[in-house]
């Protein structure tokens, strides 16, 4: 069997640990794997399933002899070696937004469009928001149609920074000492708080993390014409990101259809026994591969062709770690 030589860089992220996690559960052939940083994290060693792998700091020459770059840098530092590392024939997988909405870039969720990746250099991943809903609500689109879709989300303090969950953790503690929290990266105190603010307001007055729902789920379906409204809020836990979604669909809405749809959709776990209040919760979904739905119902107001949906799902899984390494898996098997 053919090994490669995969590089993942900016490895002092959250998401590292949880893709080489991923490398060994799906059993990627791996020839030689090295982490790539800044100054600050070089010369630092790290145990993988591989053995101790010293952390390198990441230059524009060390792309040679590479097959495979897994980019968790950053819209900056993605926009400046992804193109170095393509131009040498290295296939780069970029968590970062860089790319995304560029059209000559796939977009990818492998249980929807692996066909999309073709002989891409460059393949964009999607935000975590995004690829949460997307794996569950594709299958409906598929038989049913999606129109319209409105999402309301509770997102998790577990992005790509650790220093996020230690934040709620410390003012958490603050709390219970009667101590003033300290704000460092929300923009309020998220201990015992939601926050309806997720990346940067936009002219329209949602949210950047809202509006990459519509952009993203637009090109990873290939259906502009879907009507979509998200609002982003953060909440105080530590992994998993929920979703709360209603669905206009172009066919009359079968709810036991959509959950044996479900039930049978790669990626996704049915989580839908109200009777022994079995549903989506973050507390359950975490550290899963799956994306757990439940609470599958028609919608009370407008009915017969309106569903509604709730969805928990690992955010540093489905969307940072899981779905670039299942990227990765996808190249290598089209490439055999």
């Amino acid at each position: 069997m053919k090994k490669y030589n995969i590089w993942i860089v900016w490895c002092t992220w959250a998401v590292w640990v949880e893709m080489i996690n991923c490398l060994q559960k799906l059993d990627i052939p791996v020839e030689e794997l090295r982490l790539w940083a800044s100054s600050r994290s070089a010369g630092k060693s790290v145990e993988t399933y591989l053995g101790s792998i010293q952390i390198q700091e990441v230059n524009e020459t060390f792309f040679d002899w590479l097959d495979y770059a897994l980019l968790a840098a950053g819209w900056d530092n993605s926009k400046k070696y992804a193109p170095i590392a393509a131009s040498k024939w290295v296939i780069v997988i970029d968590n970062s937004s860089a790319f995304r909405y560029d059209d000559s870039i796939p977009l990818v969720i492998p249980q929807i469009n692996s066909d999309s990746i073709g002989d891409a250099k460059i393949i964009a991943n999607p935000n975590c928001t995004t690829a949460i809903a997307a794996v569950a609500l594709y299958p409906i689109h598929k038989k049913y149609r999606i129109k319209k879709l409105l999402m309301s989300t509770y997102q998790a303090t577990s992005w790509a920074w650790a220093a996020w969950m230690q934040e709620l953790e410390t003012n958490t503690k603050k709390y219970f000492s009667w101590e003033e929290p300290v704000v460092e990266t929300f923009v309020e105190n998220i201990a015992f708080n939601v926050i309806p603010h997720i990346d940067a307001f936009q002219e329209n007055g949602y949210t950047k993390e809202e509006m990459k729902v519509v952009w993203e789920t637009h090109k990873i379906f290939w259906d502009a014409s879907i009507d979509i409204s998200c609002t982003c809020v953060r909440i105080p836990t530590l992994r998993a990101h929920s979703e709360s979604v209603i669905l206009e669909l172009e066919e009359d809405v079968d709810v036991e259809d959509i959950k044996q749809l479900l039930s049978e959709t790669p990626g996704v776990k049915l989580v839908d026994n109200v009777k022994d209040n079995k549903y989506p919760m973050p507390l359950y979904a975490s550290w899963k591969y799956d994306v757990e739905v439940g609470r599958i119902r028609k919608n009370l107001v407008f009915w017969n062709k309106w569903l509604e949906l709730f969805i928990s799902g690992d955010q540093l899984l489905r969307w940072a770690a899981l779905n670039a390494v299942e990227i990765l898996q996808s190249c290598i098997n089209n490439h055999k």
